[in-house]
C-alpha cells in the first residue's frame, strides 16, 4: 500500500527553556547543520550555545506562540490534514527534530498497511542542512525499523511551475492592500562551504554570482542557485521589473561567511536608498515558523523602519491555503497513479 510521509522542520513542545534546550541540542548536534567534527560540534553546542540560547530563544518563541500551540506545527497538521482530504492515501506527519519524531510518523504508515512511502520534505529547496537531513533521517529510521518500506523521495520543487504559480499568488494576494514601493525575498542563509559541499563536481561552484548561470548538475543540490530561480520565475510570473525587488538571506550566524546579501543589511540599504514601503516574503518556507514570524515579521519591521522605512509587511507564507494544497495533492496522486513524479529537477 502506498502512503504519503510529510517533513516539516519541528519545534520545542512549549516555549520555554525548559523544552526549548532538548530541541536545541536536537537541531545543532546535527552534523547536517553545525558540520564541525562531533568533539568541536559538542563544545560548541552544549560547552557554550545551550548555556545560554535556549532562554534567548524561549522569549522569541513565546512572542509567537499560537494558544493551540508552536504555529510551525500547527500549520504543518493542518496542511496535512487537508491533503488527507484529497488523497485515498494514508498521510503522515513528522518533524525533523523535536518529539514529533520521523519514526512515529512511519510507524503511523506502518500500522495502517503502508510499505510504498513518497516522503516529502515540506521545502522547496536542496540544502544539506534542510532537504538533505529529513532525507538522510527517514532513510537511517527505515534502516533501524522499517526495512520493508520502499521511500520514494519527492525532489526539490523551487522551478516547478505548479509550485511557482500558487507561491506568486500567495504574494499577489498579500499585496493587494500594500502600496509598496519594493519587495525583498529574504530567504534561509546558509553557510558558504555548505554550497561547496553540496556540489558533486567539487569545482562549479564558485559563489560568485556566475557559476548559478552556467548550466551544470551541481545545480541540483545549489542552495544558492535554486532561489535565485525562484526569485526570477516569481518576478516573471507577476510582472516585477527588476529594480523592484531583491534577493537576500536571514538567519546567519557568527563566525564563517554566510551566503551574502544579508537581509539585515538590506534593511537599512534599501530605507537609505529611498525605499520606504517594503514587502518582505521568505519563500525558503512553506509554513510560517519562528524565523518568519519573529525575525521578519517582527525584528525586521523593527530594522527597516528604524532605518528610515515608513511602511512594511511580511507576506505570510502559503501555509495550507487551498492552492496549495491541491498543487501538493496533485503530486502524491500522479505518484499514487504512475510511479512517477514531474517534479524531478531537469538539470
Amino acid at each position: 500500500m502506498k502512503g504519503v510521509l510529510l517533513v516539516n522542520l519541528g519545534s520545542p513542545d512549549s516555549p520555554t527553556p525548559k523544552d526549548v534546550k532538548p530541541y536545541l541540542d536536537e537541531f545543532l548536534m546535527d552534523e547536517r547543520v553545525i558540520d564541525a567534527p562531533k568533539w568541536l560540534r559538542t563544545i560548541l553546542v552544549r560547552g557554550i550555545i545551550l548555556q545560554t540560547r535556549p532562554k534567548k530563544s524561549a522569549e522569541a518563541y513565546a512572542k509567537i506562540w499560537w494558544e493551540e500551540g508552536s504555529p510551525l506545527v500547527v500549520i504543518s497538521e493542518r496542511f496535512s490534514n487537508k491533503l488527507k482530504g484529497e488523497t485515498e492515501m494514508p498521510v503522515a506527519l513528522g518533524m525533523r527534530y523535536g518529539t514529533m519524531s520521523i519514526k512515529n510518523a512511519m510507524q503511523e504508515l506502518k500500522d495502517k498497511g503502508v510499505d510504498d512511502v513518497l516522503l516529502v520534505p515540506l521545502y522547496p529547496h536542496y540544502a544539506m542542512s534542510s532537504f538533505e537531513t529529513v532525507v538522510v533521517k527517514v532513510l537511517e529510521e527505515q534502516e533501524a525499523s522499517f526495512p520493508e518500506m520502499k521511500i520514494t523521495t519527492l525532489p526539490a520543487f523551487y522551478k516547478h511551475p505548479e509550485f511557482i504559480k500558487a507561491l506568486a499568488e500567495s504574494i499577489k494576494d498579500g499585496l493587494k492592500d500594500f502600496d509598496y514601493d519594493h519587495i525583498l525575498f529574504s530567504y534561509h542563509g546558509i553557510p558558504e562551504r555548505h554550497i561547496r559541499k553540496s556540489d558533486p563536481t567539487r569545482f562549479h561552484c564558485k559563489i560568485d554570482g556566475s557559476c548559478c548561470n552556467v548550466n551544470s548538475v551541481a545545480h541540483n543540490t545549489c542552495y544558492r542557485h535554486q532561489v535565485y530561480d525562484t526569485t526570477k520565475m516569481v518576478k516573471a510570473y507577476l510582472g516585477l521589473q527588476e529594480e523592484q525587488i531583491s534577493t537576500s538571506f536571514q538567519s546567519r550566524l557568527a563566525g564563517d561567511p554566510w551566503l551574502k546579501p544579508y537581509t539585515d543589511y538590506e534593511f537599512e540599504r534599501l530605507a537609505k536608498e529611498g525605499k520606504k514601503k517594503l514587502a518582505v516574503i521568505t519563500p525558503a518556507f512553506v509554513s510560517d515558523c519562528l524565523e518568519t514570524l519573529e525575525e521578519i515579521a517582527m525584528e525586521g519591521k523593527h530594522q527597516f523602519m528604524e532605518a528610515g522605512g515608513e511602511d512594511y509587511k511580511h507576506i505570510p507564507c502559503m501555509n495550507d491555503n487551498e492552492v496549495w494544497v491541491k498543487v501538493m495533492a496533485k503530486w502524491v496522486n500522479d505518484w499514487q497513479a504512475t510511479d512517477k513524479l514531474d517534479v524531478a529537477p531537469s538539470t
